[in-house]
């Protein structure tokens, strides 16, 4: 019965992608690509893909983007994420810093209260990788983020990873997960699609995975000013968010956005603005944001008929502008307050005479996902879409990015 659960969905993945990987990498012929160089390490070579107006390159290391280049509005392609230029360097960060560049996370991303969490009267204990041992953030010590992908799938236009996760990190049971990237662009708006597909083989465990990918619309063109800060967001669904405590874990509240506290995005407003308003929202002595939004509108019943639009991003220096989409119902955003300006932007990012660096509030995490530690918070009833098992449908975690061009 697990045998044939993993073949069946292998297959309907297969016919969703017609898609076959033949080995060859087709690395872009602009400035991103001139400046990538692969690795003789396997799992941070670089693989690409690519429709009319749109450009993505990712590695099996984490089943990560690393760099997504659209055209702003005078038709020039931009990276608008970010990352480094090298595939080693993603392995040198999880090793120092940790910066979860554009990975896949999970098993369970975000916070687990105290690592800790209780399935059918048993209790499970996962490591406390987050404030000196105090909770698990994104799946432990060595999550997703850090494990070797496999390639199974590969064309122009999309590419399918695998992870066979086999107890890691002490969570029950064993899960298959596949991570699906594609773009469109046979007309406008260009999209990246993303689609993660995780498969319970033995017994109950939770999961929730996320996209943790790092935005900057403006792509680093003005040297002088490398923030997000003039960005406009919205994210008209997002009434309520999850209060948490001093090391960003949820305490059990559930609260309304509020204009003063820098966390109302239901009508467009600068970034910048929010974000000095919020004060101690993303922890002690923190500007910023580190938060979950809920989404208040109706569950979807296919995971890929996902019809609103509930979050909209624009930078008017490129004049790009992002719509989201997704089956999920939050959505984790961080403002990067944590970002020091040491690490230089990526060759394809660099404009001025000098060399620009990630500076703090220089890039915006928008994380689908569901409620963070839903599996310790049972007043939320959230375990039908947190904790899943071979009698369950898969888990499944689906968004569409839209990308245009405003004057």
């Amino acid at each position: 019965m697990k045998l044939l659960r993993v073949i069946i969905t292998l297959f309907s993945i297969t016919l969703a992608n017609a898609s076959s990987f033949n080995g060859s990498d087709i690395l872009a012929n602009d400035n991103a690509g001139k400046n990538m160089s692969n690795s003789v390490n396997p799992h941070v070579a670089f693989y690409s893909i690519k429709a009319d107006e749109i450009r993505a390159t990712f590695i099996p290391y984490g089943a990560r983007l690393t760099h997504l280049l659209v055209k702003d509005r005078k038709g020039n392609p931009q990276d608008v994420i970010v990352g480094y230029d090298k595939g080693d360097a993603y392995i040198n960060d999880t090793e120092t810093v940790h910066s979860y560049f554009d990975a896949v996370v999970g098993r369970y991303a975000n916070r687990i209260k105290k690592g800790t969490f209780e399935i059918d009267d048993e209790t499970y204990h996962v490591p406390k990788n987050e404030n000196n041992g105090t909770n698990t953030l994104h799946g432990g010590n060595i999550g997703y983020d850090q494990r070797n992908w496999t390639v199974i799938s590969y064309n122009e236009s999309s590419i399918t990873f695998m992870l066979e996760d086999v107890g890691y990190e002490d969570f029950p049971g064993n899960v298959i997960t596949y991570a699906t990237y594609s773009v469109k662009a046979n007309k406008k708006p260009s999209t990246l699609t993303t689609r993660l597909v995780s498969i319970p083989l033995d017994g109950a465990t939770p999961i929730m995975l996320s996209n943790h990918i790092y935005w900057n619309l403006n792509a680093f063109t003005d040297a002088r000013d490398p923030t997000v800060l003039n960005d406009i967001l919205s994210m008209p669904y997002s009434n309520r968010y999850i209060k948490t405590d001093k090391y960003l874990v949820p305490v059990g509240d559930i609260s309304l956005v509020q204009y003063r506290e820098g966390t109302d995005f239901t009508t467009p407003i600068d970034l910048g603005t929010n974000i000095k308003e919020a004060d101690g929202v993303c922890g002690p002595k923190c500007t910023g944001l580190d938060t979950a939004f809920i989404l208040d509108r109706p569950r979807y019943s296919n995971p890929e008929s996902t019809d609103l639009v509930i979050l909209k991003l624009q930078s008017n220096k490129t004049g790009i502008k992002m719509e989201m989409k997704t089956n999920q119902q939050s959505l984790q955003i961080y403002s990067c307050d944590g970002q020091d300006g040491t690490i230089p932007v990526k060759r394809s990012q660099q404009h001025g005479n000098g060399t620009t660096y990630l500076e703090q509030y220089g890039c915006v995490v928008i994380e689908p996902q569901q409620w963070i530690d839903g599996i310790n918070n049972l007043q939320w009833g959230q375990n039908e879409f947190q904790v899943y098992g071979v009698d369950t449908q898969p888990a499944v975690n689906f968004a569409l990015y839209e990308f245009s061009s405003i004057e």
